[in-house]
């Protein structure tokens, strides 16, 4: 999973861009308001509610903005129409398999604008479960433990909370686990010590695909201008980018 990892650690170091935007916020009400519409209002006994009241929370979301995307999901508030949740499949640059999670109150101007980035970035758009057999939805959480010298007791602790697969780097733990253990992990890393920075459903590859650094350079532009749609909540891939194109990546090239 190292591969997805890389990419997860990329989309985070875009979020502080993305929020000076105001994107973030618009993006975070769109997931409550379709968790509380499918799920109720109560984040107690509503987990995809749960999750996306924290994610907002930890990106310092107002409370009234959460509050009021909550009420317009579950018919409370009367404001325009009630965006849907939708999932879009396809193939990028390399071969390498996509799907696009949006959430939309217009779906023909969501997919003519998926389409359209597709194609002039090489990819195209495939039939609903052309692609989505080769992940697995997964618990993500990713967690500051402090010192590279906990890595090894933060690990037992996560796999004893229900995670099935870890990644460390320094001080940084990825975790991975079926999402009903997701908040238990959760609970169990914060307990002992550790700062749990997100936590969140996605999309998992089951098998990355290896890409040369020109394949890969083309794909990283294509899902980062996917991401960057409005209407587009997640993007997620199962290319395996090398580093040599993550840093040009960066830097803009």
């Amino acid at each position: 999973m190292s591969g997805h990892s890389k990419w997860a650690t990329i989309k985070h170091a875009k979020a502080a861009t993305d929020q000076k935007r105001g994107a973030l916020f618009t993006k975070l009400s769109k997931e409550i308001i379709v968790a509380a519409r499918m799920g109720g209002g109560d984040p107690e006994g509503n987990f995809r509610l749960r999750l996306a009241v924290q994610k907002a929370r930890d990106s310092n979301m107002p409370v009234d903005n959460i509050n009021r995307a909550i009420k317009k999901g579950t018919g409370e508030m009367k404001d325009g129409e009630v965006p849907v949740e939708m999932v879009y499949e396809g193939y990028g640059p390399g071969g390498i398999a996509i799907i696009v999670q949006a959430v939309s109150d217009n779906r023909n101007r969501t997919v003519s604008d998926i389409r359209s980035n597709f194609t002039k970035r090489g990819g195209s758009l495939a039939e609903s479960g052309a692609v989505s057999w080769q992940f697995a939805q997964k618990g993500v959480l990713t967690a500051d433990i402090g010192s590279p010298d906990k890595a090894d007791d933060m690990t037992l602790t996560a796999i004893d909370a229900g995670a099935d697969d870890i990644n460390a780097e320094s001080t940084t733990l990825t975790v991975y686990c079926p999402p009903e253990t997701m908040e238990k992990v959760r609970r169990s890393l914060t307990e002992a010590g550790a700062t749990v920075s997100s936590a969140e459903l996605s999309m998992v590859p089951k098998v990355m695909v290896p890409m040369d650094e020109k394949s890969a350079l083309s794909a990283l532009k294509l899902l980062d201008i996917l991401e960057d749609l409005d209407d587009v909540q997640k993007v997620f891939s199962n290319g395996d980018f090398p580093d040599s194109a993550i840093e040009q990546y960066r830097n803009g090239n």
